[in-house]
């Protein structure tokens, strides 16, 4: 069961439970590297290969055909298409909400200062496949995209040896409106849509997680397109004091430890008391739980309960773990709020549990893992727009400045750059 730490006694765990976040695997790096060469010399032949190796599936086409995907939506299950659909109006609502804007502001003699905001013009969505299936994902990669107004979205998963994609990723997809999928997953996709084949066009940015060759694939890729972040083990926090249900503790680590075996569930407490109920909790709930091996090797491996002087600790703790979801169940979860400045997402009270994000109050699931939630953020729209300054000087503004700024480039030894502005301030030229 969990590791019991008291952050008093043992300050060195946290050390040494961060820097196991960072490990990289040198053979993955190489694999990738060699997949990424051969995709750019042998574009879909290289995708197909490795498709057939990885996936044990001969594609004849790439894409998700039309029939397929009426094929998922007729033999839906109505109540899934209307959670998705509703999911989905909650996800849209909420991204609308953080929408950029371009604006310009007037500067005194004619001078207009300002920052022109567009979209991104295509992007591709990654929705793994694997241990579990994730049409939640369609919905958070594609709509802060779709608010944003990316004009091309592509979605890429991995498919079975059948060559299909599971109907719940495609209903998904239906809902939010994606017609351009395609059935493919590993570092080859990643490598596919980041360069461009004769199937899969070259794409501007590339969000979603994906495992270990996944997330190397992305970093690999990064400079070629944009990326979100890279994405790590799911990690879940929950702060509690003696008064929180260990129930609903229990269940919400268990939410996050059931993703792979690498996931981290940690429990932060003033309370020994709340620890040792958590301890009985999970040895029951564990044995009822179908992805049980999964939970007890996260849990046993990657996860802990640290005990804290007071819930003022809990908080640098959390701080200091940066973690993907962080829980608040304590009698004032409101009040903690403001010592609290590193995390993907807070849930405040024991009714948000960390599922209720994951799927449907609105905002987005995809979240900094690993740490990075110190200096990086959720995805948003934000992550689909560019931003442009607009700078429109005019003659009498430079008459003013243009000494100034000539004389900065000197500073840097920039001869060109001063001359450029001089040339001006000598030109008799109208404004």
């Amino acid at each position: 069961m969990f590791k019991v730490i008291d952050y008093k006694q043992d300050p060195e765990f946290l050390k040494s439970f961060l820097l196991r976040r960072h490990s990289s695997d040198a053979s993955v790096e190489a694999a990738v590297k060699a997949i990424f060469a051969d995709v750019k010399a042998n574009g879909d032949d290289a995708v197909r290969r490795y498709t057939e190796q990885f996936d044990g599936a001969r594609l004849s086409s790439f894409r998700v055909s039309q029939d397929e995907l009426n094929d998922a939506f007729k033999n839906a299950d109505k109540n899934l298409l209307r959670i998705l659909e509703q999911a989905a109006a909650n996800i849209t609502r909420f991204h609308q909400h953080e929408l950029d804007r371009s604006f310009f502001y007037e500067d005194g003699d004619g001078v207009l200062i300002g920052q022109k905001v567009t979209p991104i013009e295509r992007a591709l969505f990654y929705v793994p496949g694997g241990k579990a299936v994730y049409p939640s994902s369609v919905l958070m990669n594609a709509i802060p995209a779709k608010v944003a107004g990316v004009s091309e979205m592509y979605l890429t998963s991995p498919c079975n040896k059948e060559g299909n994609i599971h109907p719940n990723i495609l209903l998904a997809a239906q809902v939010v409106g994606l017609t351009n999928i395609f059935k493919l997953g590993g570092a080859q996709a990643i490598a596919a849509f980041a360069f461009g084949t004769q199937s899969c066009p070259k794409v501007d940015k590339i969000t979603g997680p994906g495992n270990q060759y996944v997330a190397m694939a992305k970093r690999l890729a990064f400079g070629d397109v944009a990326i979100d972040s890279i994405a790590g083990p799911s990690e879940i926090a929950v702060i509690a004091d003696e008064g929180a249900n260990p129930t609903f503790i229990t269940l919400d680590l268990f939410s996050q430890a059931e993703h792979d075996e690498m996931a981290s569930a940690i429990l932060i407490t003033p309370s020994k008391d709340l620890a040792e109920r958590v301890q009985v909790e999970a040895r029951q709930h564990l044995l009822r739980l179908p992805r049980r091996a999964i939970i007890e090797s996260a849990i046993s491996n990657h996860s802990a309960i640290i005990l804290t002087r007071d819930l003022d600790e809990a908080c640098e703790v959390a701080n200091r773990l940066a973690p993907e979801h962080l829980e608040v169940q304590t009698r004032n979860p409101f009040e903690l709020l403001p010592k609290l400045n590193h995390a993907g997402a807070i849930f405040l009270g024991a009714y948000s549990s960390e599922p209720v994000g994951d799927y449907f109050a609105g905002p987005n699931h995809t979240l900094p893992t690993s740490g990075t939630a110190r200096f990086f953020s959720p995805l948003s729209t934000k992550d689909f727009l560019k931003r442009t300054s607009i700078i429109s000087y005019t003659k009498a503004r430079l008459m003013k400045s243009g000494n100034d700024i000539a004389y900065f480039a000197d500073a840097e030894h920039l001869q060109a750059h001063a001359e450029a502005i001089r040339v001006r301030l000598q030109s008799r030229e109208g404004v």
